[in-house]
């Protein structure tokens, strides 16, 4: 009996060894197809597809990673996926044409930017229902992000030259940064003090100063600038450039391109392994995911996926 315990016991060490170790997934909307794509980061290959809805775009996880929460355009729904099962377990009407989805940091709230009513819808996660919505003054709002303390909600619009700023204990926008025609993706700093936005008309980058609510640099992107990624320990900021296909990568002591790396065609949104040491790229039009090894600046693989994938997002 002592020897059969020692053996499950091992058993069962091994295997929380193996599940702490484990490489995250990483998931991609496809436009297309209508799936989402799940990569195993510890391979580089695709190891699921989940039909999703008609035109999935935007995405978050839960912060407890049991959930994905997806923008249905066509269906304007939010979805929801259990990653344990891999399927599809709800909806949430949202409003007409749905995009860009970021989860609160204390997981409480889903945001999706509502393009049509040029609103930001916010869903109760305890409860899948969409609980209120904030107005913002941008049109056809693309994406929404929380800032890491969770105060503000930062909202691009690609009919804008501004960032809209919600404040969430208000619920309402508070605020307005001028920034360059049609601001898209959003990052933040770790800390919280900078805020990164690239504006696709202009080709150009602009970093915010959170607490001021004003822009404190401006840094040429390359051509239609708009995908913005920050590496989790904050000294590198990645842009995709839509029409170059390229990755910029900026060095956030100087605010200045210190690398250049080739990704695919349309490159899009992007996300980064929890350790930093990959980066994922949407290319939307070239059916494939872009793999960069941010310690060599050097593009690793390409991954084929769906139809137009749109984003990643890594849990």
């Amino acid at each position: 009996m002592k020897k059969s315990y020692w053996k499950f016991a091992s058993a069962m060490s091994g295997m929380l060894v193996s599940c702490a170790i484990a490489a995250p997934f990483a998931y991609v909307p496809n436009e297309e197809s209508g799936t989402i794509s799940v990569i195993d980061t510890s391979t580089d290959q695709v190891v699921k597809e989940i039909k999703v809805g008609d035109k999935p775009r935007g995405m978050a996880a839960s912060i407890d990673g049991k959930k994905l929460y997806v923008s249905d355009q066509p269906h304007n729904a939010l979805v929801v996926i259990d990653l344990e099962m891999l399927e599809r377990v709800g909806s949430i009407f949202l409003g007409e044409s749905p995009e860009g989805v970021s989860i609160s940091p204390d997981g409480k709230w889903v945001v999706a930017a509502v393009e049509v009513s040029n609103s930001i819808a916010f869903i109760n996660t305890e409860t899948n229902e969409k609980e209120f919505l904030v107005k913002v003054r941008g049109q056809n709002p693309e994406h929404a992000v929380f800032s890491p303390d969770g105060k503000w909600v930062f909202s691009s619009a690609e009919e804008a030259h501004q960032i809209d700023v919600i404040d969430v204990a208000q619920r309402k926008q508070v605020a307005q940064i001028e920034v360059g025609k049609r601001p898209r993706g959003i990052g933040f700093t770790s800390d919280g003090k900078t805020a990164y936005t690239a504006s696709e008309f202009a080709s150009t980058v602009y970093a915010i100063d959170v607490a001021q609510q004003k822009v404190k640099a401006i840094i040429p992107g390359g051509l239609f600038s708009n995908g913005v990624t920050v590496h989790p320990d904050g000294s590198r900021v990645f842009i995709s450039n839509g029409k170059d296909g390229t990755v910029s990568m900026i060095d956030t002591s100087t605010n200045k391109i210190i690398a250049t790396i080739e990704v695919g065609k349309r490159p899009w949104n992007m996300a980064i392994t929890p350790d930093g040491g990959k980066l994922y790229v949407a290319n939307g039009r070239s059916d494939s995911v872009s793999v960069i090894d941010t310690a060599t600046n050097t593009k690793i693989k390409d991954i084929p996926v769906g139809k137009r994938p749109w984003g990643v997002v890594i849990r």
